[in-house]
């Protein structure tokens, strides 16, 4: 087994921000002081620290935490400090797995609060232990918040949160049992934004297909509470919420066949209150939304008007139910290069649909299609899909010519390369200056301290360590100065090993592209393409490090991809195939691009110096 580096790591947690008790810092502080005291001054500066604040102790599904086994299989440190025992997982099973790991991999595992260590038998025999306590009080609070919910489904009031489009929360005070006065929320209805959902279930039912009725929704350019455009999922949102439906027999009717936990007698379905559901979704930072089947809701009447008439909601569900066996889903299996790198001129993302048909060689044949053209049918966007195979074609081709030495992208590289060179030999003489002007200002520091004895407590002494205070203030801003300029050196060397290696894999590109799977095309392509747009004919490459004012690498002409739903030209099939052929800089100015594309530089991009 490979040895474990020196260094050792810290852990640290919180389920939410305080400020205050064991938050972040005051984990990562006393972790530090620990390692301080028992391995020393420098392990404790040089601990790399690990902190996931706003996540749940119920699983390991966090950022940094897989930040840190990624780090520990690699063997980077020998160590895992944490403040408490709970602070890395409350799942006994998570918990055990996780020690077995570790052991696996050589790396300890200490608990400062418990005094576990790993490092003994014994460390860890009570570390399982007390992990089967972490876990029992978690399961306990979990119980404890379902009871608690119970209680709070009975007294049908709006617990908080984001308010359903259609209402608003306001404040009532209401007399307890003892005769105390309480404040509580309830929903107010908004006649306005209830409109939007008179609207929602209208078109609905009209269409009998959530995608219809979006593209209804931004044709007629309604938008949500916040301001956005109504998407699928947001409109299913809507259509599912009982908080619309109005409290009537049929609709306890529905909830009792469902075997909802019901918290309100029949005689409180009055046809005219709404409907409040407590448990419809297990939310967990880190992953999509996950709704609860109705057998597992909460119900109760809520204090606040329904809209919906309860045959009309039910049957909506029973539409939403049927439907959703014949909804689009995506392939995961199609063999598209460009998905999450291609837009549409008009600002939208473009994804790959594929389509049933194959080519000649038996690849699947596939357009890209512009998501708000698709939502919209082609109200908001016209630009016709680009085809897909062409495209990619074209892309992998250009990326295997990028290593050649009369391309501009590595006369761009050269370059790059030549400023970072020339700026490494500049931090170079600077700092044999500096270290000149340090050691002198030493050397004086050392006399004066020498000669300081001589003069006791005399007049002279006074100004002698006057002086010498102001040499160790010059010192201190030397040393600081040359530190700044040695990590400069160090970036200027390690500039030069990216540079190289991005020759080296250019040269790679070049020579096995063709031979690559699917997967490392599609890597291939990210190293080196920042984005691509597609304007109805032509794509426009933009590569990492090019300059904002001149936006294409290069363009490429490409046959629209024909357009099954409707004609737009250049589909129809009468005309051969072009294929790709290279074509003129484009023209278009650089705030053509789509708006709020998320730029990320390649770390090996030239030109970002």
């Amino acid at each position: 087994m490979a040895k474990t580096a020196d260094t050792i790591a810290i852990y640290s947690r919180k389920s939410r921000y305080t400020g205050k008790g064991e938050s972040i810092g005051n984990q990562i502080d006393l972790c530090r002081e620990y390692i301080r005291t028992h391995c020393g001054d420098a392990a404790a500066q040089q601990a790399v620290v690990f902190e996931d604040e706003g996540f749940s102790g119920g699983n390991l599904n966090r950022p940094d935490f897989k930040k840190m086994m990624t780090a520990a299989k690699e063997r980077k440190f020998k160590a895992i400090v944490v403040y408490r025992l709970d602070r890395i997982s409350r799942n006994i099973s998570d918990f055990s797995s996780l020690i077995e790991e570790l052991g696996r991999l050589g790396i300890d595992f200490v608990s400062i609060r418990e005094s576990f260590d790993t490092s003994s038998p014994m460390g860890r025999a009570m570390m399982y232990i007390a992990s089967v306590f972490s876990q029992l009080e978690r399961e306990t609070i979990a119980e404890r918040i379902r009871d608690n919910m119970h209680e709070l489904a009975k007294t049908g009031r709006w617990l908080g949160g984001t308010t359903p489009t259609g209402y608003a929360s306001e404040s009532v005070k209401i007399i307890t049992v003892d005769g105390k006065t309480k404040k509580a929320c309830k929903l107010k209805l908004l006649p306005d934004e209830a409109e939007i959902i008179y609207k929602i279930f209208d078109l609905y039912e009209q269409y009998d297909s959530l995608t219809m009725t979006e593209t209804e929704l931004l044709r007629q350019g309604i938008k949500t509470k916040t301001g956005r455009s109504f998407t699928r999922f947001s409109i299913k949102s809507i259509l599912q919420n009982p908080v619309y439906l109005i409290a009537d027999k049929d609709a306890y009717q529905y909830f009792v066949d469902n075997e909802a936990e019901l918290f309100s007698p029949e005689s409180d379905f009055d046809g005219v209150r709404g409907v409040l559901a407590y448990n419809r979704s297990d939310q967990e930072k880190g992953r999509a939304t996950v709704y609860n089947p109705i057998s597992e809701w909460i119900v109760s009447v809520g204090e606040h008007p329904g809209i919906i008439s309860s045959n009309r909601w039910i049957r909506v569900q029973e539409s939403l139910e049927r439907n959703r066996s014949k909804s689009y889903h995506a392939s995961r299996g199609n063999e598209a290069l460009l998905t999450g790198l291609l837009w549409c001129s008009c600002g939208s993302r473009m994804y790959p649909k594929v389509t049933g048909r194959k080519t000649a060689e038996g690849r699947v044949v596939f357009p890209y299609m512009c998501k708000l053209k698709e939502r919209s049918r082609r109200e908001l966007c016209s630009v016709p899909n680009a085809n897909g195979n062409l495209l990619d074609t074209a892309i992998c081709e250009q990326v295997k010519h990028l290593a050649d030495h009369s391309s501009d992208f590595m006369k761009q590289l050269e370059k790059a390369r030549s400023a970072h060179a020339g700026n490494r030999s500049e931090c170079e003489t600077k700092l044999s200056a500096l270290r000149k002007e340090q050691a002198e200002t030493q050397r004086k520091i050392t006399a004066l301290i020498d000669s300081l004895a001589d003069f006791g407590d005399s007049t002279a002494a006074v100004h002698l360590k006057k002086r010498i205070e102001e040499l160790n203030g010059q010192d201190a801003a030397l040393s600081s100065r040359i530190r700044e300029l040695e990590s400069l050196t160090d970036e200027g060397v390690l500039a030069g090993m990216e540079f190289d290696l991005m020759r080296q894999l250019l040269t790679v590109f070049h020579d096995n592209i063709d031979d690559m799977t699917v997967t490392q095309k599609r890597a291939a392509i990210r190293t080196v393409v920042r984005k691509v747009v597609w304007d109805g004919k032509v794509a426009h490459v933009v590569l990492f490090g090019s300059p904002e004012d001149e936006i294409d690498w290069t363009t490429f002409p490409v046959d629209p991809e024909e357009d099954e739903n409707a004609p737009e030209g250049g589909g129809d099939g009468s005309d051969p195939p072009s294929g790709v052929r290279p074509g003129e800089d484009s023209k278009r100015a650089p705030d053509a691009l789509p708006a709020g594309a998320e730029e990320r530089p390649h770390p090996l991009a030239p030109g970002d110096s």
